[in-house]
């Protein structure tokens, strides 16, 4: 069976799975998890080891479907991962039909607010069609993968997205510190951006619509920039600022510019200097390890985190180990890898 699902992060704080799309061989069905029915029974057949689910980028559906539903897939085939594999280098479904089959898929609905009820005729078909296709596209992958010795590499590729980690959204106070422009701001400035920051999120939470939809992150800075003229005395009404549209302002205020004012004549916010520690000699393997991932990808004609993936080589650098048995201490690394390019990393790690 193919499975793809339609979430709302584009349009809500608190995102959901809006729709399930489920694909046989036969028939395609559309499942509304908004419209209250226990959709209890889709759980244990998505976790059933005998039936084989097909999605195309799984990572993210299977992260949200655990976290908002605490349902496991299991017996996955992903059509990107095996793409990929195969030398693919373009990742969306889209892209994939049109060179496999010729096949165009039209994108207007890409970024729908799939939350909204009733939905269209048009957004029904846009959502039956990510699934529509996937199982002839497992049956011509597979095949290729089998053709080409790829299968028990796919295989533990996909039961590695099966472990998929939980999603769950949290905020941090300091993430402001990642805003375009932060950091070359002055003090005070960086002081209103952070109390702006923590004020959008707030707001975000409380109107339930993604933080963007508040203020996006450009107007974060031109407000921060904006309170340098204020000579620490709140400005008096009616007050513009450039880049931010002024019908925005009025429906933020007063709690906005409360807001500003108040950090404007705090303590500035100082950038944290707390570097991550490693084990010794963890940033000359990382180089090394890199150069090797990097060497290999080219010869096998793939993206580099084919051949190892970030977090991977990072717990390789990291824990060093010298020895076979030493391998096993890598929990992300599975047994074909093992083999497959156990003795290149020792060899590297012992140099």
């Amino acid at each position: 069976m193919a499975v793809d699902i339609e979430a709302n992060s584009l349009y809500a704080y608190r995102e959901q799975v809006c729709l399930i799309q489920i694909s046989t061989d036969t028939d395609n069905f559309i499942l509304d998890p908004l419209s209250g029915v226990s959709l209890e029974a889709l759980g244990n057949l998505l976790n059933h080891p005998g039936i084989e689910k097909v999605f195309h980028a799984a990572d993210y559906d299977l992260a949200l479907l655990k976290s908002l539903n605490r349902w496991n897939v299991s017996n996955l085939f992903d059509t990107m991962w095996a793409g990929r594999l195969l030398g693919f280098k373009k990742m969306g479904l889209a892209w994939f039909l049109e060179t496999l089959y010729g096949i165009h898929l039209d994108k207007k609905h890409q970024k729908a607010n799939w939350g909204q009820r009733p939905l269209t005729e048009e957004k029904l078909i846009y959502a039956c069609n990510d699934t529509r296709y996937l199982l002839r596209m497992r049956d011509d992958l597979g095949r290729d993968l089998a053709q080409k010795g790829l299968e028990a590499e796919a295989r533990e590729i996909f039961t590695d997205l099966c472990r998929s980690r939980v999603f769950k959204r949290s905020f941090d106070p300091e993430g402001f510190w990642k805003l375009p422009g932060a950091r070359t701001l002055p003090p005070q400035a960086r002081s209103v951006l952070r109390a702006l920051f923590v004020f959008r999120d707030n707001e975000a939470k409380r109107r339930n619509v993604p933080p963007f939809k508040v203020l996006n992150n450009q107007m974060l800075i031109h407000l921060a920039l904006a309170s340098m003229k204020w000579n620490g005395k709140a400005p008096s009404k009616p007050y513009t600022v450039p880049g931010v549209p002024e019908k925005l302002l009025n429906r933020l205020n007063p709690a906005l510019f409360e807001i500003m004012h108040k950090a404007l004549n705090g303590p500035p916010p100082v950038f944290p200097s707390k570097v991550p520690q490693h084990s010794s000699g963890y940033w000359q393997r990382h180089e090394l390890l890199m150069e090797w991932r990097k060497e290999t990808a080219v010869k096998r004609d793939v993206e580099s985190d084919v051949i190892l993936s970030r977090e991977t080589l990072e717990e390789l650098a990291e824990k060093n180990p010298l020895r076979h048995e030493d391998l096993e201490q890598i929990a992300t690394l599975g047994d074909w890898h093992k083999k497959q390019y156990g003795a290149d990393i020792l060899k590297i790690l012992n140099q």
